[in-house]
């Protein structure tokens, strides 16, 4: 490869790097052609998988902050750019190996850590993105329709009992009143009575006690 044929693949190798959520890197010895295009198929648009130099993929691993080991980048090798969901990714990877023994998962590089063979795995067996925010979404509905029906039940419950209510504050407020206001108005009527009564008795006694006086003094 020509300088700056290899100038052009760093730069771009480089630019993968950078730009990916994820990188799987793997060996396809023995892979045919049909293979690897069912293969690239099944990762989807989101993923990038290429044929690459070992040699050019390091120094564009380097280029872009990523440290990949030497026995990674042994034999031939290509890899996978992950632009979408790197959990996906990684359970398409798995299940074509399933199907195809000859494709070896030797590691990666997960949310700027290496990760190796097995914790790819790990993530393949994890729910996707999707799934769990369709979880996410499910739980919050279920929460959300529940307080909802809280709520419901309370605002009948306070105007089922308002109602109620009002009956028995108007019988304790106006049940003492009753007897105050028919006390008074018996006493207003009965007061001209009484003091007539008292002004006859006050002449009645008057009038035996003075004769009672004079006869002696005769």
């Amino acid at each position: 490869m020509a300088r700056p044929d290899k100038a052009a693949a760093v730069a771009e190798l480089t630019e993968d790097f950078k730009s990916a959520t994820a990188t799987y890197l793997t060996e396809y010895r023995g892979l045919t052609v049909t293979s690897m295009k069912a293969l690239r198929r099944s990762l989807g648009a989101d993923t990038k998988y290429s044929v690459v130099k070992n040699t050019l993929t390091k120094i564009a691993a380097k280029n872009a902050g990523v440290e990949i080991s030497d026995d990674l980048l042994a034999g031939p090798s290509a890899v996978a750019f992950i632009k979408g969901d790197a959990i996906d990714a990684a359970r398409n990877l798995k299940n074509f190996q399933k199907e195809n023994p000859l494709l070896v998962i030797k590691g990666g590089i997960y949310e700027g850590k290496f990760v190796t063979t097995a914790e790819i795995m790990k993530l393949a067996d994890l729910e996707s993105r999707e799934v769990l925010l369709a979880k996410l979404a499910g739980a919050m509905k279920g929460s959300l329709a529940k307080a909802a029906r809280s709520f419901d039940a309370l605002r009948i419950k306070m105007e089922a009992g308002a109602p109620a209510a009002a009956p028995v504050a108007e019988a304790v407020v106006e049940a003492p009143a009753a007897p105050a206001v028919e006390e008074t108005v018996v006493t207003e009527e009965a007061a001209p009575a009484a003091e007539a009564v008292a002004e006859v008795a006050a002449e009645a006694t008057d009038a035996p006690v003075a004769e009672a006086t004079e006869t002696p003094a005769e």
